[in-house]
């Protein structure tokens, strides 16, 4: 997923009053975590902290965890479950993971709002005895397990892939994300050690767009208009991708490679033009980070050793593996990803 959050650091105050009104009223469970007789491990309080759950990607990462919470009560490992949606307010996330704190969840999870300013809350909880695992948007303590993928690496892999497509030589538009944003900056960093290995690829324009696809396609538009001789498109995000492709098919153009992501209008897209000579190399932010950081919570406050950092290998969309996650029967705005086996979940978790 892709600049999905605001960065905001504001100051804190009534904390305790907040914390009615911090779960969103997902329930999982009878409310239980005392200790199993018999020896057994105690079954956990879990609590994940979202800055929003809005997006489909946020709303298909849920779903995944609720799924694997409810494997994970049914093996006694997890008690209860509740998530704290903070409505993109960073400010009212670190208050909900306060007030988890004082709350004593066993383990919180976490997609930040911001890669700082959760830290001091973060480390207070992990100070009280909690597991906290962070996933997909990652704050900078090392204090917390983090669970994510190498973006640097997503846009190394995409710019190899055109440069390679292409021959070598050509010149491109740069579709990136907002100016600033960390994601984007990574992405681009990344594809352009990428493109070093082909001098012969020429940047005709860098453009930066917001990841959603009105905007996307007027930005593309304007910079297609002014450079329509170009022969690959290096894009670095799903609706981006989506807007590129739109728009040649709209003015009847020559669909020139254009890279992506696993959003759903793209890939339907790349699946009607793929006979007409239309190719991809598309990644994701895949869901099952979430699962992951669930999983890796569960064993470590269960006494395993894991690790604090996972990097979790970035799949491969082809033309030859497309038809595994195109959903034509699902909304455009939906990230199709193939589930992640436990063995390899388990492996990543040092298991």
């Amino acid at each position: 997923m892709n600049g999905r959050f605001t960065r905001a650091v504001v100051a804190i105050t009534a904390v305790g009053a907040l914390a009615a009104t911090a779960a969103c009223g997902v329930d999982s469970g009878d409310g239980k975590s005392d200790d199993k007789s018999g020896g057994k491990a105690k079954a956990l309080k879990v609590g994940w902290s979202t800055i929003y759950l809005t997006p489909s990607w946020m709303q298909q990462t849920d779903k995944m965890i609720k799924d694997d919470v409810a494997k994970l009560k049914g093996e006694g490992k997890v008690a209860d479950y509740q998530v704290f949606n903070a409505n993109g307010d960073t400010s009212q996330q670190i208050a909900q993971i306060r007030a988890m704190i004082q709350q004593k969840y066993d383990v919180i999870l976490v997609d930040a709002g911001s890669s700082t300013a959760l830290n001091p809350a973060l480390e207070q909880a992990v100070n009280a005895g909690i597991t906290v695992a962070n996933f997909d948007s990652l704050v900078t303590s090392e204090k917390v397990v983090r669970v994510g993928t190498d973006q640097k690496e997503w846009g190394r892999m995409m710019g190899e892939w055109l440069g390679e497509k292409l021959g070598g030589k050509g010149k491109i538009i740069a579709f990136n994300g907002p100016a600033g944003v960390a994601v984007s900056e990574e992405r681009w960093q990344g594809a352009q050690e990428g493109l070093k290995k082909y001098p012969g690829i020429k940047v005709a324009a860098n453009v930066h767009s917001e990841y959603n696809l009105a905007p996307a396609a007027q930005a593309f538009a304007s910079a297609y208009s002014a450079n329509p001789d170009i022969d690959g498109v290096f894009s670095q995000g799903g609706a981006l991708s989506a807007a590129a492709l739109q728009t040649l098919i709209k003015q009847k153009k020559k669909l020139v490679p254009i890279t992506g992501e696993n959003y759903n209008g793209f890939l339907k897209l790349w699946k009607d033009n793929k006979a007409g000579g239309f190719s991809s190399l598309s990644t994701a932010q895949p869901n099952y980070l979430g699962v992951i950081a669930l999983r890796a919570a569960v064993a470590k406050a269960g006494g395993d050793t894991v690790p604090n950092q996972i990097t979790v290998p970035l799949p491969k969309i082809t033309d030859d593996t497309l038809d595994q996650y195109v959903k034509p029967d699902q909304p455009d705005d939906s990230y199709p990803i193939q589930d992640l086996p436990q063995s390899e979940i388990d492996k990543l978790i040092g298991k």
